[in-house]
């Protein structure tokens, strides 16, 4: 039997009919203002969740955008805040179907992306009688046609575990993302305005952790949405930010509401594949200060031409390994200076200067082996304890920075491959930056981040 989630709030912040909610839909995205970037393809949307008489106009600036993309997208993950059941994690809903006035809409139940994300699992509690994401199911189907929906209710979640979420169900020009929220509430006029401004002003800069409490109800997805759109470097426009008293109600106790589009640029869809692109460049750059090294005892010059990439900040590791051992891993954390320049460095520093090591000798290099990992910026993880901290991370996908008391190591994501254990991994990280097994302080601090491997 097909398991179908009724609608929740159907005739109170919408129509239940057909026709009535047809017509308003209309109305909305007839209504809107065009958008100056009309006419791109939208990968993410952030818009209202109230009811349409007072966010309906806002949402339909985000919706209008899609219209011209009808039967382009195969997949919507909508993301919302739960309002009415509070617990740990994000919730899936298990229905086959959810009810709309405008037809069922079937769910996308291929969960195997989310395996190994923390924090995740099946919640229909969570699903029954919240709003946030209901509300939007009709605009999807009035401007997408068909698709499938993955909706997702946030509730005690970090932004880094919802970005975690996201990455997994990025997908390409398939995939659309949906957030939904409110701003602030039941302020005065003019005080939301000022309210509303701020958190605007936080989402046009991509800073999440800008956005207070009273700011958004849906501050934890959209911080989500906004960390993982950062990495990316994706671009984000405002589209609307109004409140009930200019919509519908009276001013001096209103709800505020924004709405906004993410694009990728050529430089987001692009960059990971111009490393790659670029992969035998890399390597060949490396064993020529190698060879440099082993001839001068100095590493060699960075290129002169640097094209693309090579001229860009950039932050590598390179790792030697000969007849199947380690034989040295030098890199850096950071992007401080063009990324040819840190991987000649590097290159030198991993032969000659690993002090697990002795320098390199030539009768060495029959046999020896290289590989490179450009790394991404490192994000700090935000937890309660090292249950928490462990949740989040991502085996074969997350290498890891830990620090503490002055002692500090990193493990790079190819690592995994020898301790695909989350514990068995920090444990031994730990070891390597000089602490204990079982250690821990409220001073600890870890980062993550990804990389682009080369000669694996």
């Amino acid at each position: 039997m097909t398991a179908i989630r009724p609608t929740a709030v159907a005739g109170q912040f919408y129509p239940a009919d057909f026709a009535e909610a047809n017509r308003q839909l209309t109305a909305f995205l007839d209504g809107a203002a065009p958008a100056p970037c009309a006419g791109r393809r939208p990968k993410a949307l952030i818009a209202p969740h109230a009811g349409w008489v007072y966010s309906g106009p806002v949402a339909a600036g985000a919706y209008a955008l899609l219209k011209p993309f009808r039967g382009g997208y195969a997949r919507v993950v909508l993301l919302g805040p739960s309002h009415r059941l509070a617990f740990r994690g994000m919730a899936l809903s298990s229905a086959d179907q959810w009810a709309s006035p405008l037809g069922p809409q079937p769910l996308d139940k291929d969960w195997s992306r989310l395996a190994g994300v923390a924090g995740v699992g099946v919640l229909d509690q969570a699903h029954a009688q919240e709003h946030s994401l209901e509300v939007h199911v009709p605009f999807l189907q009035a401007t997408l046609g068909e698709f499938t929906l993955l909706p997702v209710v946030i509730g005690d979640a970090t932004p880094e575990m919802v970005a975690g979420l996201l990455d997994a169900l990025w997908g390409g020009d398939e995939t659309l993302i949906v957030i939904s929220t409110d701003l602030s509430h039941y302020l005065p006029y003019e005080q939301c305005r000022g309210t509303d401004g701020q958190t605007a002003a936080a989402i046009e800069r991509m800073d999440p952790v800008a956005i207070s409490r009273e700011g958004a109800c849906g501050r934890l997805p959209v911080g989500g949405l906004l960390t993982a759109a950062k990495r990316r470097g994706l671009e984000i426009v405002t589209l609307d930010v109004r409140n009930s008293g200019d919509t519908a109600g009276p001013k001096d106790r209103v709800v505020g509401y924004g709405a906004w589009a993410l694009f990728e640029t050529e430089k987001a869809m692009s960059e990971s594949d111009e490393i790659k692109a670029m992969g035998q460049t890399l390597l060949d750059l490396s064993w020529a200060s190698i060879r440099h090294g082993l001839e001068t005892g100095a590493p060699a010059a960075p290129p002169a031409e640097r094209p693309g990439i090579l001229g860009r900040p950039g932050a590598v590791f390179v790792t030697l390994n000969r007849l199947g051992n380690l034989r040295g891993c030098i890199g850096s954390v950071t992007a401080w200076r063009p990324l040819a320049e840190d991987l000649v460095d590097n290159a030198f520093k991993s032969a000659f200067k690993d002090p697990r090591f002795p320098p390199l000798g030539p009768e060495e290099m029959d046999g020896l082996g290289l590989s490179l990992s450009v790394l991404t910026p490192p994000v700090p993880m935000t937890f309660r304890d090292e249950a928490h901290m462990l949740e989040q991370l991502r085996p074969r996908t997350d290498g890891l920075i830990i620090e503490d008391g002055g002692k500090r190591a990193l493990f790079l994501p190819s690592v995994w491959e020898q301790l695909p254990d989350k514990r068995l991994f920090l444990a031994h990280l730990k070891a390597k930056a000089g602490m204990k097994a079982d250690h821990w302080s409220p001073g600890f601090r870890a980062s993550r981040f990804q990389a682009v491997e080369i000669g694996k």
